[in-house]
């Protein structure tokens, strides 16, 4: 249970907390020009959307995580190694489709916040492609077993997870309706699906 600046002790009612008022912050950045203001591919730049999407709920929102963490038997670039880790994804080539997914590869290993990464860094790795070459990933057509399990298999062997995601993108970069389902199925592949975008839009 993490400790959260809503007060709650509850896990369930935390999880319904966060993934509504987070994804009320998802929706807010693609209506007000905030991804406008970042550069794309750097650790920086995941570090303000992760703070924008979680600093109403977490003190530590856009921060270095301070533990080591796992997921299943897969442990996460381990705290000693991370910056060092973060300073060489920042420096990795981002200029084809290939490149990119590479690094988004390398910062899914790194995970280099103590929650909300996966959210966080869909949202950068589609700010990355929709900045160098034009494209998207429309994330609803991305089945959620086929991307959790070559997102698993990736630091070893990439090959899947390029192929799952290249036959996802889009070319309509600025479609309002792509991204909130994108948010949604985004969230859905970490267990977040009470709510629904269109349905916050409308709060």
């Amino acid at each position: 249970m993490l400790e959260n600046k809503l007060g709650i002790t509850d896990s369930t009612e935390l999880a319904r907390a966060e993934e509504k008022i987070s994804k009320q912050k998802a929706i807010e950045m693609f209506e007000n020009g905030f991804f406008e203001k970042l550069e794309p591919g750097t650790y920086k730049s995941l570090a303000m959307i992760h703070k924008y999407l979680f600093h109403e709920i977490y003190d530590f929102a856009g921060e270095l995580r301070k533990v080591n963490i796992s997921k299943g038997n897969f442990r996460f670039a381990p705290l000693m190694y991370l910056e060092a880790a973060l300073q060489g994804i920042d420096k990795m080539p981002q200029s084809t489709f290939d490149e990119i997914i590479e690094k988004y590869v390398e910062m899914n290993v790194a995970h280099p916040f103590r929650e909300g990464n996966g959210r966080s860094m869909r949202i950068w790795l589609d700010l990355t492609l929709k900045k160098e070459i034009g494209y998207v990933v429309d994330w609803s057509k991305v089945d959620k077993e086929d991307y959790l399990l070559a997102m698993e298999r990736s630091p070893i062997k990439d090959i899947e997870i390029k192929h799952i995601l290249k036959n996802a993108l889009t070319d309509n970069i600025n479609d309002r309706e792509i991204y909130m389902k994108g948010i949604d199925h985004s969230y859905y592949y970490e267990g977040y699906f009470v709510f629904k975008t269109k349905d916050l839009t409308e709060i």
